[in-house]
């Protein structure tokens, strides 16, 4: 999002939320973006690649939600999939972490690569609350009004009536994730899959088998989590939807 650079939203989101590019924080939010390029700050994902979330998972496809909290802040890892990375980057290790759980959980073996773009063209919305940084910089861009744009989102998926999985790891994601109904939706809860937190509940939480099951007793499709081959991947991560459209920031 960057003056009149067309931000990609797959059209179902863009119905939802087109109102909010319109509003005083969005546009504050842009004009703090551009004055950091222009200070020569390097920001992650590239600007094209800042919604990806809703770019690959249509709003009527969602069936789980990961909440994340903001971009990776290294070169070549943030591509706007939170835990995600490119399919050549090196795993970080929140999401060795996950892979081990998934292993451990439904018997998945961990892929090659760090792309959960299968995952996210399958119904996972993978969502950072904050949805950029700047290299080197964890949280730089916390407070900048991205957290107000994706409470909005928060609050739209709470609102629909056929219910979805949360995975809320860590507290950060559990505060934001605080206000939805747990009558109509599953909520799960657990620590940050990062090295620091692990070993405290992430492991043993069983969150995939979970959501399938929940999912499949209200009739609803379970997620395959099985990710592709490294090849696969790349072809899926080099290929965007082909529904589109465009939103002036």
């Amino acid at each position: 999002m960057d003056g009149k650079r067309d931000v990609r939203l797959e059209p179902g989101w863009l119905r939802l939320l087109g109102d909010e590019f319109e509003q005083p924080y969005m546009r504050a939010l842009s004009a703090f973006l551009r004055e950091r390029r222009a200070a020569g700050a390097t920001i992650f994902p590239p600007g094209p690649e800042l919604f990806n979330a809703f770019w690959y998972t249509p709003p009527e496809r969602v069936s789980v939600v990961i909440l994340g909290q903001d971009p990776y802040h290294g070169p070549g890892q943030a591509h706007g999939l939170c835990f995600s990375v490119r399919p050549q980057v090196p795993l970080p290790p929140s999401l060795r972490n996950i892979y081990q759980e998934l292993e451990a959980d439904l018997g998945i073996p961990p892929a090659a690569h760090g792309s959960l773009v299968a995952w996210a063209r399958r119904g996972v919305l993978l969502l950072n609350s904050v949805l950029s940084v700047e290299q080197g910089r964890a949280g730089a861009h916390q407070g900048k009004g991205w957290e107000r744009f994706t409470d909005r989102v928060v609050s739209l998926l709470d609102a629909e009536e056929r219910g979805l999985v949360f995975m809320l790891w860590g507290s950060y994601a559990q505060k934001k994730g605080a206000q939805i109904d747990g009558r109509r939706h599953c909520v799960l809860r657990a620590p940050h899959p990062s090295p620091l937190s692990a070993h405290r509940g992430f492991f043993g939480c069983r969150h995939f088998s979970q959501a399938n099951d929940w999912l499949a007793a209200r009739g609803a499709e379970p997620v395959d989590w099985q990710l592709p081959s490294l090849g696969e991947a790349e072809r899926l991560a080099a290929q965007p939807p082909s529904a589109q459209s465009s939103v002036t920031g």
